[in-house]
């Protein structure tokens, strides 16, 4: 968790960040002239959020969320805010989705194997319940019961493990693995 407690952090976080989130705005606007001011307007919302005590998790993160919105109202402002424009954002959210996705199977292997191995199959390999029960040799009532417990302790695990970040409608925004959780680092690194 980070804190921005002096404009001094706002710009030091800026200067890391700047030609990442100009770009991002150009690539969503298409015109360099109106990118650079809405990518000042982001660093005066930065600016203004500094000194406010509030604990950012994911810094980057964080930034981006306000260049989108940034992008999203001046959109909005403009009347271009379109079907197609729509698109293009969902798709950037989208990328986050693929990203948790291939943190999946690195969590799996870290659960016991008689959970992770009907896990795998049923919701990796998409086999139903009752070939799964069939391949692992077990009733298909002792199969259900290990998938819902598997998913538990995967959701305990992706706790554990990662930092989410999530829009105000609980969408993920981004998704980054905790230093602390040395088997996923150890499990990604194979």
């Amino acid at each position: 968790m980070t804190k921005i407690n002096t404009y001094t952090d706002a710009s030091a976080l800026w200067s890391d960040y700047k030609n990442e989130m100009l770009f991002y705005i150009l690539k969503k606007i298409k015109d360099k002239e109106i990118a650079n001011d809405l990518s000042h307007e982001v660093l005066m919302k930065i600016y203004n959020s500094c000194c406010s005590n509030n604990e950012i998790r994911n810094v980057r993160s964080w930034m981006f969320q306000i260049a989108h919105n940034t992008t999203i109202d001046y959109l909005k402002k403009e009347n271009k805010f379109t079907d197609e424009i729509s698109e293009i954002f969902e798709k950037d959210e989208s990328n986050s989705y693929r990203e948790a996705e291939e943190l999946m199977k690195p969590l799996i292997n870290l659960l016991p194997e008689k959970y992770a191995v009907p896990l795998r199959l049923s919701d990796i390999e998409e086999l139903k319940q009752a070939e799964v029960s069939k391949k692992i040799n077990l009733s298909l009532t002792a199969t259900k019961s290990r998938i819902q417990r598997a998913r538990k302790l995967l959701k305990e695990k992706i706790i554990e493990c990662c930092n989410l970040e999530l829009d105000e409608k609980g969408n993920l925004l981004s998704l980054e693995i905790k230093q602390s959780c040395e088997p996923l680092q150890r499990n990604l690194k194979k």
